[in-house]
């Protein structure tokens, strides 16, 4: 109930003071906010990630100014009081910018006619004064984010919003009269009417869970009773400002779907992959150049022949070997007795099919010298054969027309005289095998199709 003038004004006094701290203490939540948000930070979510990934829903409650009264529109009371107004909601954010909330609060409103219209006269109202009583009000409202302000490298956040809705409420008006008589506007029942929210505010990320949120509301009621006098066709109306916090529910690993940033998502998921890139770029040139090093220093052992017995380094057991010594395949001096000048060459069947197949199974590295391990057990047998029955051997390297003429000659030759290194250092006897290149100069077939070609790219073992 209403007390009388004298304690109606120590009660406005008393709330004017309450409204001064409240106003004092939001201000501090303020500051402190822009401050403590330096230390907010983001989880990395990938761009396109769902919903899963985000903490959507969230619980808040709220405190601050209950006024019977908006920016526009007509009064029914000269002089309106502030009265505290609290309450609570449960939000899911459905999308980056867009939010579904159910709200709840209570408080209470009320005014009088104490001062003089605005021509300097006084109110022609019969009723003196009201206070209200809000029960309980209930509403659904739509969030809509206009945007995430960041500082400091996106690790605080400011977010504002617009909000508007509909919901219903409950309330008691009781109302004094000029004689000073209180009375309830509606005995016996509470009143129930619909209105609408409609406000906008600002929300500021104090931690990974919690948000600082500052709103303003105007509240237009579907009725014209809310103030205990109706003055014609226009409806009351009232206004909650407000300061409260939001809790983000859910696992604290994820961030929030309300302050995500996916544009800095995708710049951070395309940073990220291009370090990632260059890194296995750098790995792999350290292990080609790995390659490389060792590569070039096989070849060039492979390639000297230091004490010229015919024999490179790389195979040579037996080095510095006087100059003009018969060595063996392994570079070590052949002890060679000629009993009888002439020599007498038979050639089997099975000979010319050990030949035969080391020819078909012959290949190399493309476009180099080196013979590749498959085609190493049918030369053992060709080494095998040269040494135990003393046979001479002509190697002639081919080429197809695929590069220059040049080119093609040098490769032909070093094919050839690599399979000459290979038998020598299985113990054949390297002055009785001829290694000749004859490039692409020799072709078997056309070099028009893939078949002739292949056919052309080929090493000929020729015995005698």
């Amino acid at each position: 109930m209403l007390v009388m003038r004298n304690g109606c004004k120590d009660q406005f006094s008393t709330l004017s003071f309450n409204m001064k701290r409240f106003n004092t203490i939001l201000l501090s939540l303020t500051l402190t906010a822009l401050c403590v948000t330096a230390l907010a930070q983001e989880t990395s979510i990938p761009p396109f990630a769902k919903a899963k990934s985000f903490r959507t829903w969230s619980l808040g409650i709220n405190a601050g100014a209950l006024a019977p009264i908006a920016p526009f529109g007509k009064n029914d009371y000269t002089n309106w009081e502030t009265d505290l107004g609290y309450g609570a909601y449960l939000k899911k954010q459905l999308s980056h910018t867009l939010s579904i909330q159910g709200n709840f609060f209570r408080g209470k409103l009320n005014a009088d006619n104490e001062n003089l219209l605005g021509d300097g006269s006084k109110s022609t109202s019969p009723l003196k004064s009201f206070e209200t009583e809000i029960h309980a009000a209930g509403s659904i409202t739509a969030n809509l984010s206009l945007g995430n302000f960041y500082w400091l490298n996106r690790k605080s956040i400011i977010s504002p919003y617009l909000s508007g809705g509909a919901g219903l409420m409950s309330y008691k008006t009781m109302v004094t009269n000029n004689a000073g008589v209180v009375s309830e506007y509606q005995p016996n029942d509470p009143i129930e009417e619909v209105f609408f929210p409609l406000g906008a505010g600002l929300k500021i990320g104090l931690s990974r869970s919690v948000n600082l949120d500052l709103a303003y509301t105007m509240n237009f009621v579907d009725a014209d009773n809310l103030d205990g006098y109706s003055s014609g066709p226009q409806n009351d109306k009232f206004s909650y400002a407000f300061a409260g916090l939001e809790f983000a529910l859910g696992s604290r690993s994820k961030p929030q779907l309300a302050t995500h940033n996916p544009v800095a998502a995708l710049e951070y998921d395309y940073i990220k992959r291009n370090k990632d890139l260059e890194s296995q770029l750098a790995a792999e040139r350290a292990k080609n150049d790995a390659q490389l090093q060792q590569m070039a220093t096989d070849w060039a052992r492979f390639k000297n022949d230091e004490d010229k017995d015919g024999v490179s380094d790389y195979f040579d057991k037996c080095p510095g070997t006087p100059a003009g010594a018969q060595v063996d395949g392994a570079g070590c001096p052949l002890q060679v007795t000629i009993n009888n000048p002439t020599r007498t060459v038979v050639i089997t069947e099975e000979d010319k099919r050990v030949v035969s197949e080391a020819i078909k199974n012959l290949e190399f590295d493309f476009g180099k010298t080196t013979i590749r391990s498959t085609s190493l057990p049918s030369l053992k047998r060709v080494a095998d054969l040269l040494v135990s029955k003393n046979f001479s051997l002509k190697l002639a390297g081919h080429t197809d027309n695929v590069g220059s003429d040049a080119a093609n000659l040098k490769l032909s030759k070093g094919r050839a005289e690599s399979v000459k290194a290979y038998l020598v250092s299985q113990g054949a006897n390297p002055s009785r095998i001829e290694a000749t290149g004859y490039g692409e100069s020799q072709p078997i077939e056309m070099n028009t199709t893939d078949e002739g070609r292949q056919k052309n790219r080929r090493v000929e073992f020729t015995l005698y």
